[in-house]
């Protein structure tokens, strides 16, 4: 009877085990994601329904908190029925969504009013919750519209948003001009104490796909832009991320591998149907949601880690008289440049595998990395003395498919000064000895786990060390 009670002590305990791991898989939630989206017809500009499409098979990755049609660089004013094309990609994400629930096992919605709280990742929402967050914005663009007159529903959404208690910061990608976010924050600034509004403003993270707040014609012109001012008035309060070059690169790449687009995403599902022709360059704006994207190797509240969207460093705009997270500039535009062209088939093998989801309800899965007992997409984060070796040990990752599952260690160059020795790179556990001149350092490494299912997903981990000086008695 002992040993009967200790077995089932112990199956009690592992079950309780197996319990508490699968409710750390799923227990992260989403980030909150707001886009301002100029998005136009096929043949005025096509790449914004393209990334459209593409947010739409990752909506089980992000808390969609608004999408906001507004002013661009082909656009201003924006034509208010061009709308119907945002509306067109929601629809077919309400025909799709059925088989890409089936990807993470999803039976049902929650109730809209559960949808409106927070979402955690792995949680597809309906196309009635997205439907309710797509909102009209600031229909013309540049500083001069600021002011009186220039409210909308969508800055109205961001003023609300922030306001919530909710502690989770919210990214706004901004694929045309952020011109709605620069009135929201107009508005407060009129109604609220100093302090109030940095609080306020201090709850936005801000990417932008190049300076669009303004007609194309005039884009050379920076002072016309409401983004120069609000980056000159909240440097101190708003992460403000200028992306010149990751986008350039994510067009060319784009149509450089054109046909792939063509045979595994166009006419995939009813969103497949909906993604068109390209015809300057291939989905530019993604990058901007690409770089909050969740898959464990970047955080994007540090934008010096490297991940799908490249790699930004702090320093002054393109206007010669503003800073912000930049990649503008050499050699950190090579650099960015170099990731994304590095990153380029993993974020296009990812995408293919979604919208094979999306069409047929079945696909292959993304391994789910393990290092050192740490999963899910936050760093695992410690200390080591100078001099000590660290053991990294990501045996106990998995692929949920039952693929054979591949490792690649290696550190990003960018963060920290000292160059660590990897031996043994491709193997699960890894040895690491942190030099002894590495003493008060920040290191960075990441781990790459790789499947050898359709498409050979893959996913990642970083690992960021904080190196002390080792104490000698």
């Amino acid at each position: 009877m002992g040993n009967t009670f200790l077995k089932t002590m112990l199956l009690t305990l592992a079950l309780w085990g197996v319990t508490m791991v699968c409710s750390a898989e799923i227990s992260a939630l989403k980030p909150r994601l707001v886009v301002c989206t100029d998005i136009a017809p096929a043949d005025v500009e096509p790449d914004d329904m393209e990334s459209m499409v593409h947010l739409m098979v990752y909506a089980d990755m992000f808390e969609i908190e608004a999408i906001i049609t507004s002013v661009g660089w082909n656009c201003d004013p924006f034509p208010k029925d061009w709308s119907q094309y945002l509306f067109r990609v929601i629809g077919a994400y309400a025909k799709d969504v059925p088989n890409l629930m089936k990807r993470s096992g999803q039976k049902k919605f929650l109730s809209i009013k559960k949808e409106n709280t927070s979402q955690k990742i792995g949680y597809w929402p309906s196309a009635e919750y997205i439907n309710s967050r797509a909102v009209m914005g600031s229909t013309s663009g540049g500083i001069r519209s600021i002011g009186e007159h220039n409210d909308s529903p969508g800055s109205d959404l961001l003023i609300r948003l922030a306001d919530e208690d909710d502690p989770r910061p919210i990214y706004v990608a901004a694929w045309g001009g952020a011109n709605t976010l620069a009135q929201a924050i107009w508005r407060v600034k009129q109604t609220r104490t100093l302090e109030e509004l940095k609080r306020f403003v201090r709850k936005f993270r801000l990417y932008t796909i190049t300076d669009q707040d303004m007609d194309y014609a005039h884009r050379m012109d920076r002072a016309r832009s409401s983004h120069m001012w609000l980056r000159r008035e909240f440097k101190d309060d708003l992460q403000f991320i200028w992306d010149e070059g990751t986008w350039q690169e994510q067009c060319e790449l784009g149509k450089r591998h054109w046909t792939k687009h063509q045979q595994y995403i166009q006419g995939k599902g009813a969103l497949g149907k909906e993604y068109p022709n390209y015809k300057w360059g291939v989905e530019g704006d993604t990058p901007s949601f690409l770089y909050v994207l969740p898959n464990g190797l970047n955080d994007p509240e540090d934008p010096s880690q490297a991940g799908w969207a490249g790699y930004h460093e702090r320093g002054l705009c393109p206007d010669s008289l503003t800073t912000a997270w930049t990649s503008w500039q050499e050699p950190t535009r090579s650099i960015s440049v170099g990731y994304k062209q590095h990153f380029y088939s993993d974020e296009l093998n990812d995408f293919i595998a979604r919208m094979q989801w999306a069409d047929e309800g079945k696909g292959n899965h993304n391994p789910i990395v393990v290092v050192n007992a740490h999963k899910g997409p936050s760093p695992l984060v410690f200390h080591a003395k100078a001099g000590e070796t660290i053991r990294l040990d990501a045996s106990y990752s998995k692929d949920p498919d039952d693929n054979t599952i591949h490792f690649l260690w290696w550190q990003q160059p960018e963060i920290g000064k000292t160059k660590l020795t990897i031996d043994d790179a491709e193997r699960s556990i890894i040895n690491v000895r942190i030099p002894v001149d590495a003493a008060g350092q920040t290191l960075h490494l990441v781990c790459e786990v790789s499947d050898d299912g359709a498409n050979h997903l893959k996913s990642y981990q970083r690992i960021i060390v904080h190196t002390i000086k080792e104490v000698r008695r």
